[in-house]
């Protein structure tokens, strides 16, 4: 008898059915010995290279880990909770452009007793902005785009099904920015793979996002070479951003709530006779305009929606600027030059290519090849919708990568697709949220991305109960993790308004309505 037919067999015997949503102790079987058989499953172009237990650690609970890769290149990590397995499924999205597995963006799922996996895109890369690995390669771009998720699913769940003896329940997804974007792919390309999905400030329009980096890059370099807004900047705009739009919703409080009911005009920072130490010059204004409005090529078409938003300037000095003058110091730089040498274009120009070769009118046309690839941001959703799937999407007001005006065009658009709010709420919310960073990432006036709200939760109740979300709370923590603020953010295109009379910094004192 060979080792796969043994293996088969032994599987067969320790399987039981387990009835209801989790396993108790009467109902337990021998996972532990099932785990390391879990090895000799034969899933199509699929090769497990291991399986073994991984005792309990902290908050964390036992279970079987699974890692293998899917052909030619998707590597994978599957943890399965050998006790109390809740009957779900969660699985990441991977940060950036991939590169890696990172499993641990699954630990809050993971420690209500989901079975969870990751994968890496397709891909290994040196960080999550090294795109070095598309040049010029076609099957691993379609692996990023969208073919990773969804074989990664197929193997999970069959993987599942041999270890519990069962299917599961429910399946959902998580992530932001470029896994925001595999969110949407999946809810569009895969409609049956996952029950509900939450899209985090998606990065639909990849070459798009490429030309806004570029538009802001090109308008910031001088007849130097050096940047005419700098760093140094950044206090003095800030301030004066935050002076003119913090009360426009009524409460100062620290947030820009709405950035498009604020008319703030850079030209008041501009140096006078009077100022000229605590001011801008005429270069940089005329900069600050162009950030905020966007790029747009030579005929004024707008190339991607709107520009940087009033309220984001407390995280340019990672994302715009960098902390020095060369151009290639900000992430915007870095993200910009790897996706244009690297996955932009038809024919990968490579490190050849530079920023300010980028031309505004030619460009755009010779991206829409890839786009049609990488681009998620003209899905039909209908398939989704039809078979009961809920997207729960989250944006920023302050991000300035991913910005917000894009994440509105696309709800817009398939509100308009579907027909009326009523039907497209009833499957799509996005939830605006003031003051944070790009996916919370850095440290400002909102929220950040350690627990400041809880999607997950909306998310199981929207489909396992039915209860749409109508607010979800946002909570402000200082650095030892005592409450600032609590705050609820609303399915757009509703706000929080204040009810006139409480603290404002106590969500009970806000209710959701359009204004």
């Amino acid at each position: 008898m060979n080792k796969i037919y043994t293996s088969v067999v032994i599987l067969l015997c320790l399987s039981v059915p387990i009835l209801g949503l989790a396993q108790t102790s009467e109902q337990s079987i021998d996972l532990n010995a099932k785990c390391e058989l879990l090895e000799d499953l034969r899933i199509k172009d699929t090769n497990i290279l291991s399986a073994s237990i991984v005792p309990a650690d902290g908050d964390l609970p036992e279970y079987c880990r699974v890692l293998g890769y899917i052909r030619p290149a998707i590597n994978f990590e599957i943890r399965l909770p050998t006790k109390s397995w809740n009957g779900k499924f969660f699985m990441a999205g991977c940060r950036g452009f991939c590169g890696s597995v990172n499993i641990y963006d699954t630990d809050k799922a993971f420690k209500r007793n989901y079975a969870v996996s990751a994968m890496d895109g397709g891909h290994w890369g040196e960080s999550a902005f090294d795109l070095r690995w598309a040049y010029n390669n076609r099957p691993a771009e379609i692996d990023w785009a969208y073919r990773a998720v969804h074989e990664t699913v197929v193997v999970t769940k069959k993987m599942i099904e041999a270890f519990y003896d069962r299917k599961v329940n429910q399946s959902y997804f998580r992530g932001c920015s470029g896994a925001g974007r595999q969110a949407v792919m999946a809810a569009w390309k895969y409609p049956m793979d996952f029950d509900g999905v939450i899209s985090g400030m998606p990065s639909f329009d990849i070459p798009g996002l490429s030309a806004n980096y570029n538009h802001i890059i090109q308008s910031n370099i001088g007849h130097d070479g050096k940047e005419k807004i700098t760093v140094a900047d950044l206090a003095l705009i800030t301030k004066a951003v935050y002076e003119a739009c913090d009360d426009v919703d009524g409460l100062k409080d620290g947030l820009i709530e709405i950035p498009g009911d604020c008319k703030f005009d850079p030209a008041t920072l501009l140096c006078s006779e009077n100022n000229t130490t605590d001011c801008l010059t005429a270069e940089q204004v005329e900069t600050l305009k162009l950030w905020y409005e966007g790029p747009r090529n030579s005929a004024g078409e707008h190339l991607y929606p709107g520009g940087l938003p009033l309220g984001s300037e407390p995280f340019w000095h990672g994302w715009i600027t960098g902390k020095t003058d060369d151009i290639n110091d900000s992430w915007s730089g870095l993200l910009c030059i790897e996706i244009l040498c690297y996955l932009a274009f038809q024919e990968d120009p490579g490190d050849t290519y530079s920023i300010m070769d980028f031309d505004f009118d030619s460009d755009p046309q010779q991206m829409k090849f890839m786009a049609q690839i990488i681009n998620a941001d003209h899905p039909d959703l209908e398939a989704y919708r039809n078979r009961g799937g809920k997207l729960l999407m989250y944006q920023s007001w302050a991000a300035p990568v991913a910005t917000p005006w894009k994440t509105i065009d696309f709800y817009e658009e398939i509100e308009r697709s579907v027909g009326d709010r009523e039907t497209t709420q009833d499957f799509f919310r996005l939830f605006m949220i003031p003051g944070m960073d790009h996916c919370g990432i850095g440290e400002g006036p909102g929220i950040d991305k350690r627990d400041g709200f809880d999607p997950l939760t909306a998310l199981e109740n929207w489909v396992e109960k039915g209860e749409s979300p109508e607010s979800i709370l946002t909570t402000k923590y200082d650095d030892d993790r005592n409450v600032l603020w609590t705050r609820p953010v609303c399915p757009y295109p509703q706000r929080p308004i204040y009810k006139g009379q409480g603290d404002i910094h106590d969500a009970a004192n806000y209710s959701c309505a359009e204004q």
